[in-house]
């Protein structure tokens, strides 16, 4: 009984333990299957293989996780020097996902992290890195200052390796700089050295860009041949995503001799398929999505280019296919575009609008990321995507033609239109690199009900022709005009240069010129709906210069409508000033400063100003920009007047406005009115009325335009060139009193003031009058 007793015991203690055993199993599998489960935290060493596998084949964003998880991994165990290089990595990755300032921000705590150590090698790397990341950043003045520190203390180690990376770099700098010869120096140098140093991967970077260099500069032999450098190289590489990408580069460097070198175009064009299809299946051995899309992409295009359009389509959907599984917005944009254009050259009209319409949304997110590497990648001075949205806004154009009804005719004008509004606030943002353009959009509505006796005439500069949009009150009308860009932009450009000379008539032919292309064709309706204002949205090089002064034979312009521009229609604000509250802040210069020329009449100008406006005033030596910005945070000033010399230039970084001791720039004027953004009145009126822009300069006219906008404010009234004259205080000081008219717009009250200057006899030339532009809201 008691054997029994101690049986039954020892029984039950045996199964109390297996099912205690179970528990635990079962706990441990329901744990482990919700994550429960501590895991072993990986070693900062092993992140960094991680990282540096992920990158190679083309995982960028599992790449940056794990570089840095090993940089806060480094931090916690106070490894300097390791979280330094970490956080350069990190920065490598982010670049190549297009995150730029972000990249920046992770080397500039690098650089600090490296300085701690005080080891010279590892600050001169990442000196090398913060160069060659300004350059992506469009910023090739900062790069060249990181890279000149870098390659001092790289040429007194003598790191060859180091040298080599530097001097190619400085060759992205000199072609930035438009600098193509120092250019070419630079990449063959570092060619050099980076075979000297056993840096093949660094060689083949190097022998690409002297091949796009030397194209460049008119040079097909010498490129050929370093193409085929480059190409023999790549043969003995591993596969990996940077093996592929140099591929498609190479690939792309044989199909762009073709154009050079007409009696090689059938090798060329063998040679560049063949290179774009190892490129591909490189990509397929390490299992790189992304750069599979970019290899078919381009082999696609290859096919479009021979007019073999079934193997382009399939090449190219395979692309697309590519991009969306490795979720690669910046490559799959390019493929949609890239099917557009195919489905359009295969008549599939509404699959390619579609199409379109989608490599716009793609693209939307991504727009400054893409135009700041795509531009570091290209070498191209010019917008990448602009094609995108006017191949778009194109075929939106050719399906209204072949469209039946009036309603629907309508409806594709105005997606057209809506293509190139598209792009022209995605122009500026790129401009001002902000979001100015979206805080403006987000607080106005699209102006398409138009006040009486209101044109808005949109003209689209296409290669072979231009086209004129109009706003009119019964709907939006289409005018197709037979000249191409080429022959607009020369007639621009010497009406531009000839309209500025006050001794001579030598503008009139140009002037007469544009106004048959631009406006003769719009007169019937003009007339029949008794239009007395006219809103312009200039494209391209017709931001340079006055409308105001087109002459129909017997008079100007501005002699039969008032005159306003704008740089896109959903970008204005259109409410009339409310002049009875109105208070004025005048500021300026009047005596010569920092070795630039007194403006004399800028004091009489002030004066008879403050005599119509309740205002203060800030001149010469009080025009500081301290004060300047301590009047506008204590008083709600509706007009800013500035009268000092000012500079609009294609980088906004080199625009500014003269105080007496210093330069305002655009960013500090919209750091400074960006207060009048949040309140319930914005900035009504900007004056500047000594400001000039460059002569042929579309992007600097583009600043011009944008600056109200940029600075929160309504409308702006700014020069196209400089005027220190009696004409500009009076032409100033009329247009003033002639807005405290109740009964006038704005357009109205300058075209006024500009019809006053043209009938004295003294200044009735247009180079006097016609500078001043009336900017945004024209109400």
């Amino acid at each position: 009984m008691a054997h029994d007793m101690h049986y039954d015991h020892d029984m039950r203690s045996h199964l109390l333990r297996l099912v205690l055993l179970f528990i635990l199993a079962t706990g441990f599998l329901l744990a482990k299957a919700s994550g429960t489960v501590a895991a072993v935290e990986p070693t900062p060493d092993s992140l960094m293989e991680q990282g540096l596998q992920a990158y190679q084949r083309g995982s960028f964003e599992q790449a940056l996780a794990a570089w840095k998880q090993a940089a806060d991994l480094y931090e916690r165990d106070g490894k300097v020097e390791a979280q330094s290089r970490a956080l350069a990595q990190a920065a490598q990755a982010s670049e190549s996902l297009g995150h730029v300032s972000q990249a920046l921000q992770q080397l500039e705590l690098a650089l600090t992290l490296a300085q701690q150590t005080g080891d010279r090698a590892r600050i001169a790397a990442v000196l090398e890195s913060l160069g060659r990341t300004y350059l992506a950043a469009r910023k090739p003045e900062a790069a060249v200052q990181h890279l000149t520190q870098a390659l001092t203390m790289a040429q007194a180690d003598e790191n060859r390796r180091l040298i080599a990376a530097i001097h190619n770099d400085l060759g992205i700098a000199h072609v930035a700089q438009q600098h193509d010869a120092d250019a070419l120096a630079a990449f063959a140098a570092s060619a050099q050295e980076a075979q000297a140093a056993g840096d093949r991967p660094l060689a083949v970077r190097a022998y690409i860009n002297a091949a796009r260099m030397a194209l460049k500069l008119k040079q097909p032999d010498n490129a050929r041949n370093w193409l085929d450098q480059a190409f023999d190289a790549l043969k003995d590489f591993e596969p990996s995503h940077d093996k592929a990408m140099n591929l498609i580069q190479v690939g792309l460097g044989y199909q762009n001799l073709r154009a050079s070198m007409p009696a090689m175009n059938s090798p060329l064009l063998l040679r560049a398929a063949g290179v774009l299809l190892k490129a591909t299946t490189v990509a397929e051995q390490v299992g790189d999505a992304r750069t599979r899309s970019y290899a078919d992409g381009y082999l696609g295009h290859l096919y479009e280019t021979e007019h073999r359009y079934e193997e382009a389509l399939q090449l190219t959907r395979r692309a697309v296919f590519s991009a969306q599984s490795a979720n690669a917005p910046e490559s799959l944009f390019r493929w949609q575009w890239q099917l557009g254009r195919l489905l359009a050259a295969t008549g599939k009209m509404d699959e390619a609008i579609a199409s379109y319409g989608q490599a716009t949304t793609t693209l939307r997110p991504i727009r400054m990321e893409v135009a700041s590497a795509w531009e570091s990648a290209s070498f191209a001075g010019e917008d990448p995507v602009r094609a995108l949205f006017f191949e778009l806004a194109d075929l939106l154009l050719h399906r209204a033609s072949l469209t039946g009804d009036s309603q629907g005719v309508e409806d594709y004008l105005r997606r057209s239109r809506d293509a190139i509004e598209t792009y022209k606030a995605s122009e500026l943002r790129d401009y001002f690199r902000d979001d100015c353009v979206d805080a403006l959009q987000a607080r106005i509505t699209k102006l398409d009900t138009l006040t009486a006796g209101t044109a808005v005439v949109y003209p689209i500069v296409f290669a072979d022709r231009l086209e004129l949009l109009v706003s009119l009150p019964d709907g939006l009308k289409r005018l197709s005009i037979p000249v191409s860009s080429a022959t607009l932009t020369r007639e621009v450009r010497a009406f531009r240069k000839t309209v500025e000379k006050r001794t001579t008539r030598e503008y009139l032919p140009h002037a007469q010129q544009l106004y048959a292309w631009l406006i003769r064709p719009l007169e019937p309706d003009l007339d029949s709906f008794e239009i007395k204002t006219l809103v312009f949205i200039p494209d391209g090089p017709l931001r340079t210069v006055p409308m105001a002064a087109l002459h129909d034979g017997r008079q100007f312009l501005i002699e039969k409508f008032a005159v306003a521009t704008t740089p896109g229609l959903s970008l204005t604000d259109p409410k009339p000033i409310d002049r009875e509250k109105i208070q004025l802040l005048s500021s300026g210069l009047t005596q010569a400063v920092q070795g630039y020329p007194s403006l004399p009449y800028v004091e009489e100008e002030i004066s008879a100003i403050s005599t119509l406006y309740r205002g203060d005033q800030l001149v010469n030596a009080d025009f500081l920009t301290p004060r300047l910005e301590q009047e506008l945070k204590d008083h709600p000033y509706g007009i800013l007047h500035i009268a000092t010399h000012g500079w609009f230039a294609a980088d906004t970084t080199q625009s500014y406005l003269l105080t007496y001791n210093g330069k305002l720039t655009m960013n500090e004027l919209d750091r400074l009115i960006g207060l009048f953004r949040y309140r319930k009145d914005p900035l009504e009126l900007l004056t500047l009325s000594a400001c000039q822009t460059g002569t042929g300069d579309d992007r600097a006219a583009l600043g011009l335009a944008g600056v109200a906008i940029k600075a929160g404010a309504r409308s702006a009234l700014a020069t196209l060139w400089f005027i220190n004259d009696e004409a500009s205080a009076t032409l100033v000081s009329e247009f003033y009193r002639q807005l405290r008219n109740p009964k006038l717009s704005k357009a109205q009250a300058l075209q006024y003031a500009q019809q006053k200057l043209l009938a004295d006899r003294v200044y009735e030339h247009p180079a006097y009058w016609s500078s001043f532009l009336l900017l945004n809201n024209w109400l």
